[in-house]
């Protein structure tokens, strides 16, 4: 069972750490460190203070100040064209910041940049984009930021420290709870230096792991535009500040499509962290009803690019026109990013599945084996861990640094930790159910107090039945829903499918208004801060941990992790965690795919060596004009 801290634990926990910001946030923190020393000068009290371009929290950059372009992009790209892609649901909102009120458009934080940002193949390195060398001591006590000149806003007003302050602030008065709470905690001081810098003093109290990289990921915003218009972060808009990145909003039908397009006066086009980047004039998402409209609109030529995330759609459907044309090209490129921890969630809210043993036995019922056979072509690998990774999952039994670790949560862990190797899921047979799991998952219920009435339900010791509502929004998903469902109802669950429209589905998730979906938690190769966001007692209740887990030890790991001196203990306290979640079994693991499933109209290239953590279809792709001309000629789009 699940080790809940008291409520007073959970305010003491408050007061000394805060998690990291909301969507905008997350998959640069997955990605940041700290700690690459380009150049060491004295301050006049003998302080080595490091000077550089970039930043790596554990080891060395790859890319040393002099270089010319990042090693997988095509220095002579050309830049023209458009890509289209496409999503389901609705927007009614260009804010994404104001996560409790509006749904966001796809790409709408893509107008603002960063002062730092990430590389596709390496873990952990971030590097100067707005600043142009970044200056702090040993002990990371402060950081200077020094911004590069000729930052220019879409609107043409120059980017000054100014703005980065002002940004900082307007995060601090208006951002989410955690976003806010996560500067209180790290920042003491503010200071605009001369010379177009900014000056952050950290708390002393605040962890110093991931301090500067941080600060780094801000997005940073016109602070003339916020104090003439009197916009709100907190407030849906479909206004949209002025930012510094190359694209800007360029026109919107709202909640049917949205187009970015190139700022002409981009004022870093020719910086070697952005050569060979950017390549399109426009980026066009066009929103659809459900993935079915969208695949025929794909196939129609209404948009042009397709991530196809459909095993029966890759395995069965392309077999229309443009492919038999040759207009449209499939192919599976290479995917070294971990896997979204991804699975159907109990929400632990519910008292319901408190126990451990409901947890599992409805877990036990779920077919792997048939389902990725006989419904998704074999196509897939069940998932085992929450890093799906030889790097930081854990295998067989705890030894080393996590064996450690984990001894000193012995009073926070049942025995089954340290006697039993890593969980696995349960193996299944080749029929939808598989009476053997749904005998063991009777027993498993039954040892939590539930038995089989006359009725084929299960009911407690007051004769109430187990109620589940499995919540979703996607019809395609339909067929690999329903066969869980009749299982769930053979152990005896009085389970109901509710697929709801997706602006109900997204008003019910951010209200944990639910028993159980299908949905995914999001992990990295490097963790820090944010993982307390996501699996933290603290935040229960947030989006980003959709089944408000909660668990000590995973507390006192999460307290750890920001301060780990080395990649390797980081790595075994993710293991401890990773073995602990496991076991919890708050998830129960499906599969996952390890390739990028494209489709597109052949006129898109890319470069040979493709990095390890990125498709990078929407950054260093480009359009040959040549091709889309012939295939314009040919009758391809409508």
């Amino acid at each position: 069972m699940l080790n809940r801290p008291s409520a007073h634990a959970i305010a003491v926990k408050r007061d000394m750490r805060t998690s990291l910001f909301k969507q905008w946030a997350m998959g640069a923190l997955i990605g940041f460190g700290a700690l690459w020393a380009g150049s060491e000068v004295f301050a006049e009290s003998h302080e080595v203070i490091i000077e550089s371009h970039g930043f790596n929290e554990y080891g060395d950059l790859k890319y040393g100040p002099d270089f010319k372009h990042l090693d997988y992009v095509n220095p002579d790209a050309p830049i023209g064209g458009e890509i289209s892609i496409a999503t389901t649901g609705t927007f009614d909102s260009m804010n994404p910041y104001a996560t409790l009120s509006g749904t966001p458009a796809a790409l709408s934080s893509s107008v603002w940049e960063t002062i730092l940002t990430t590389t596709s193949d390496e873990v952990g390195s971030v590097y100067c984009l707005l600043c142009e060398t970044m200056a702090y001591p040993e002990d990371k006590s402060w950081v200077i930021f020094n911004f590069r000149e000729g930052v220019r806003f879409s609107d043409g007003t120059p980017m000054t420290a100014e703005d980065v302050k002002f940004t900082i602030e307007l995060f601090l008065e208006q951002g989410t709870p955690s976003a806010a709470g996560s500067i209180r905690l790290l920042v003491k001081d503010i200071e605009v230096l001369e010379g177009n810098a900014i000056r952050v003093t950290f708390n002393e109290d605040a962890p110093i792991r991931g301090r500067i990289s941080q600060m780094g990921i801000f997005p940073v915003m016109s602070k003339a535009w916020f104090e003439e218009t009197g916009s709100r972060l907190d407030e849906s808009s479909l206004e949209v500040s002025p930012g510094t990145a190359e694209y800007v909003l360029g026109s919107m039908d709202v909640g049917r499509s949205v187009t970015y397009t190139r700022n002409p006066d981009y004022w870093g086009q020719d910086l070697p962290i952005n050569v060979g980047r950017g390549n399109y004039d426009s980026i066009r998402i066009e929103y659809f009803a459900d993935s079915s409209a969208g695949f025929e609109a794909f196939k129609a030529g209404e948009f042009t690019f397709r991530r196809e995330s459909s095993s029966i759609n890759w395995a069965t459907s392309y077999d229309f026109t443009a492919i038999d044309n040759g207009w449209v090209v499939r192919e599976e490129l290479d995917d070294g990013t971990l896997p979204g921890a991804t699975g159907f969630i109990f929400n632990m809210n519910r008292a319901k599945f408190a126990d451990r043993r409901v947890r599992r036995a409805l877990g036990l019922v779920y077919n792997f084996t048939w389902t990725n056979e006989n419904l998704q072509y074999g196509l897939f690998q069940q998932r085992e861990s929450f890093w799906e990774n030889d790097r930081l999952k854990a295998v067989g039994l705890p030894e080393g640094r996590e064996l450690e670790i984990l001894e000193s949560l012995r009073d926070k862990l049942p025995e089954e930790i340290f006697t039993q190797e890593a969980f696995v899921p349960h193996t299944s047979g080749d029929r939808p159910i598989d009476r053997r799991n749904l005998r063991s998952a009777l027993v498993l219920m039954e040892g939590a107090g539930w038995t089989t009435g006359d009725d084929g339900l299960l009911r407690d010791a007051d004769g109430n039945t187990l109620d589940v509502e499995f919540l979703e929004t996607r019809q395609a998903f339909d067929r690999i829903i329903n066969p869980y469902i009749e299982n769930l109802k053979r152990l005896g669950v009085n389970v109901t499918y509710n697929r709801v429209d997706p602006s109900q589905y997204q008003a019910r998730r951010q209200a944990k208004d639910y028993d159980m979906i299908f949905g995914t938690y999001t992990t990295g190769l490097l963790e820090g801060r944010g993982f307390s966001q996501r699996f933290g007692c603290e935040n229960t209740n947030d989006i980003f941990n959709p089944g408000a887990y909660c668990s000590e030890a995973i507390e006192v790991i999460g307290d750890l992790l920001p301060e780990a001196e080395s990649y390797e203990e980081m790595a075994a306290l993710i293991k401890a965690a990773d073995r602990i979640m496991r076991y919890d079994y708050f998830v129960v693991p499906v599969w996952y795919l390890g390739k990028h499933w494209v489709a597109r109209y052949d006129f898109y290239e890319y470069p040979e060596n493709l990095p390890e953590f990125g498709l990078g279809h929407l950054d260093y792709w480009w359009v040959n004009q040549d091709k889309y001309n012939d295939l314009v000629a040919a009758g391809a789009f409508q």
